[in-house]
């Protein structure tokens, strides 16, 4: 190993550290999570290992392929344009926002205290391991929020050892924690192995990484990358969706309470990502009135797909 790798190293460890020092909280949060999901994921090897959840696994799969095709997909007009008007863009990412709050709520919650509730044949019971899961994915988001360095246009950069990362892959790490919890939302949906339960879910978040694509791509186009490489970029950031979708399949296909924890684990990490990142950027130019109803029409849009599909 060169010198010159072994200081980056030392200096990227040093920076981590100090970054826990000043943020106990959130590396404690995101270590628990951390171990909840492995722990979790490994209840669910022996099961997918056997065959147990083959229908589950395609599913899981063709739904999280799916999210990555969308956003390759809303990613290719930044072959022709270089940027947005704020107040589309604002109104776009509104609306996929809403679809991913009625998503969380239509598609993760009502079936996570469904599921709860007759598992355990008591509906507070039932209610309080959604909500214990709820809990695990907002500290693991909060948690790679705060660990991961990234960079949003309106807030810059942040996270340790950001200042060494081009800031191509910055905002390329920034609309990654947006795929991940969408990917593993739908893995979770599918984890039953029913296509009604997770089709609606794999729809909306499908829809709405079109928004996000193009999003991205534009970003990227305005810190220098020419159009091809940035639209290639922006494609490559939704393969966080089937990975994702793995892993959701695995948190919630081992034991039967798995299956609520999970919804509630990724209801949670939805919740954080929109409440956090998404409603926030839109909200930043002075186009609020747009984002919001665009937010209102996602809503909608999500409420009858799933009870269209659903």
């Amino acid at each position: 190993m060169s010198t010159s790798r072994m200081a980056g190293e030392q200096t990227w460890t040093v920076s981590l550290q100090a970054h826990m020092r000043a943020h106990p909280l959130a590396a404690t949060g995101l270590a628990i999570a951390v171990f909840a999901v492995i722990v979790l994921l490994a209840q669910s090897v022996v099961e997918l290992a056997n065959g147990g959840a083959s229908r589950a696994l395609k599913l899981a799969l063709l739904g999280g392929t799916a999210g990555f095709a969308a956003t390759t997909l809303g990613a290719l007009p930044a072959l022709a344009l270089r940027a947005m008007p704020r107040r589309l863009e604002d109104s776009l990412m509104g609306m996929a926002a809403g679809m991913m709050l009625a998503a969380t709520a239509f598609s993760l919650l009502l079936p996570g205290l469904e599921a709860g509730s007759g598992i355990l044949g008591n509906e507070p019971l039932g209610a309080a391991v959604v909500v214990f899961g709820m809990g695990l994915g907002v500290l693991l988001m909060l948690g790679l929020e705060q660990f991961t360095p990234h960079e949003h246009e309106s807030t810059g950069p942040c996270g340790p050892g950001h200042a060494r990362c081009p800031r191509m892959w910055l905002f390329v790490f920034a609309i990654a924690l947006h795929n991940l919890p969408e990917g593993m939302a739908v893995g979770v949906a599918f984890s039953q192995g029913s296509l009604e339960d997770g089709l609606p879910l794999a729809v909306a978040i499908a829809l709405q990484d079109i928004p996000e694509g193009l999003a991205v791509a534009l970003a990227l186009r305005s810190v220098g990358l020419t159009p091809a490489p940035a639209v290639g970029v922006a494609a490559l950031s939704g393969t966080l969706e089937p990975l994702g979708a793995l892993i959701g399949l695995g948190l919630a296909s081992g034991f039967p309470l798995a299956y609520p924890l999970g919804m509630g684990l990724a209801a949670g990490a939805m919740l954080f990502v929109v409440s956090h990142e998404v409603i926030p950027e839109t909200h930043r130019n002075g186009h609020q009135t747009p984002a919001t109803l665009g937010l209102m029409a996602g809503f909608a849009i999500m409420m009858v797909l799933d009870t269209t599909l659903g």
